[in-house]
């Protein structure tokens, strides 16, 4: 059995932003704070007991709080049910969530090599003591188990695999610790349970729509896809911002390159848009953007929710 908790939903800066006043926003502060959302994460398990993190947001230590299913063990002084945390990529949103995990329980952080240098030529994460996290480097399209803090098999298999995308936006004009070569920047994860041979596909950040990409994802029991901005010139009309969805990496949910488009007719089971950027209209649950989206079989999940496959 897979298990799967969405710990956040929503892009970087979360809902409401700490300094943005748009409508989903002010609605969240005010009349509608079911609303509100942590930045995107999700947490997988295939045996309901040990959990591995898919990227740790900044509101890590909010969503562990609000996740019975990560907290310590009745009666251990100190415990966590993490395993380890799987990076799809070095942005702020997926990484900075590892310094609050920095109290001495052991868990391991798998990365592509790239972001993996990122980690390592940034100091403030030497606080994650090579004690207690060791750092396994993971490679596209080469599957691995990750490992129970014994050293044991999880049970889990995991495909990382290339997404059209782009580096870190702190490291625009800048020199990559890691060198010019783009790949393995931006990840795509297919998951699995061994035993049951259940699955699912993660992907929190995606340019566009490959043919590549379809063929992996069609006939999918669960996707989490990309879901940043409803239009691409979504920020730049709002007066929220300077740059489109695609300027940031991030896929459209609408138009005829959008993904709500180009993942239809895969006969994919379920399909549910993560990395929600606060402008998006699509979390208004009145909105006629949500209602294309529901209609499109695409669902907008709350914090906390949980899905068995």
């Amino acid at each position: 059995m897979l298990r799967v908790v969405v710990l956040g939903a929503a892009a970087g800066g979360g809902v409401p932003q700490w300094n943005c006043g748009c409508a989903v926003c002010r609605t969240a502060r005010s009349d509608h704070p079911e609303l509100q959302s942590t930045q995107a994460s999700i947490a997988v398990s295939g045996d309901g007991v040990h959990w591995f993190l898919v990227n740790a947001s900044p509101d890590l230590r909010q969503q562990l709080i609000a996740t019975p299913q990560l907290h310590p063990k009745h009666g251990a002084l100190r415990h966590s049910p993490i395993a380890g945390v799987i990076l799809t990529n070095g942005e702020i949103d997926a990484v900075a969530g590892l310094l609050s995990m920095r109290e001495g329980s052991p868990f391991t952080i798998y990365a592509h090599e790239r972001v993996l240098a990122i980690l390592r030529a940034n100091s403030i994460f030497n606080v994650l003591s090579d004690k207690n996290v060791d750092r396994r480097p993971i490679a596209v399209d080469q599957a691995f188990e990750p490992a129970l803090p014994d050293g044991s098999p999880s049970g889990l298999e995991v495909l990382p695999f290339e997404v059209p995308g782009k580096g870190a936006w702190y490291l625009e004009g800048k020199a990559h610790p890691a060198g010019a070569d783009g790949v393995g920047d931006t990840l795509g994860l297919r998951i699995a349970d061994r035993r049951s041979g259940k699955y699912f596909y993660f992907l929190a950040a995606c340019a566009r729509v490959t043919d590549d990409l379809k063929s992996r994802l069609k006939g999918a029991p669960l996707v989490f896809f990309d879901g940043t901005v409803w239009r691409d010139d979504e920020l730049i009309a709002a007066g929220l911002g300077n740059k489109t969805g695609q300027g940031m990496g991030h896929i459209a949910m609408s138009g005829d390159q959008g993904a709500i488009e180009s993942l239809a007719g895969l006969d994919i089971g379920r399909k549910v848009f993560l990395h929600i950027n606060n402008s998006n209209p699509a979390l208004l649950g009145t909105s006629a953007e949500r209602k294309a989206a529901e209609q499109a079989g695409w669902q907008i999940p709350s914090d906390g929710t949980e899905i068995v496959l």
